[in-house]
């Protein structure tokens, strides 16, 4: 029955094990080499822990650095200019100069001939985006690693 066949098969690829040792110990070892080396990449690239940071009022902020304050959008969905238009009016009295572009190259070439104060921010879906400040990009994270 069942464990005759079981026996055979068994019995079987144990000939075959001891026939073919090379790729035998290449199936044991290869494993165990490239789990020493994911050892040794993480032991030479640890993540760096940051302690907690105490709450700390920060004052009001200086309204007199936004004045013609410009903040570029790309892509021009309507989740986009919902969340602009809060940035712009519900936190500042007087509001933020948005432009909405319909591509990202259009933001790029519109950051290089407006002065230092411009601001773009590329939404690449819902929950994520990239700011771009000129000559430079920083990107939004939740997490702070070691680069």
């Amino acid at each position: 029955g069942v464990w005759r066949q079981t026996r055979a098969l068994l019995f079987k690829n144990c000939l075959i094990k001891c026939r073919t040792k090379k790729s035998s110990v290449q199936e044991v070892l290869f494993p165990l080499f490239f789990l020493f080396w994911l050892i040794l990449m993480s032991m030479m690239h640890p993540h760096r822990k940051y302690g907690e940071v105490a709450n700390t009022n920060l004052g009001v902020l200086d309204t007199s650095m936004l004045v013609n304050f410009v903040v570029g959008y790309t892509p021009p969905t309507q989740a986009a200019r919902e969340i602009m238009k809060k940035v712009a009016f519900d936190n500042f009295e007087d509001g933020i100069i948005t432009e909405e572009y319909l591509s990202e190259e259009e933001l790029q070439e519109a950051s290089a001939f407006k002065p230092s104060n411009f601001v773009g921010v590329v939404f690449k879906d819902a929950m994520s985006y990239q700011l771009r400040f000129p000559d430079s990009v920083a990107m939004s994270s939740i997490y702070m690693e070691s680069r």
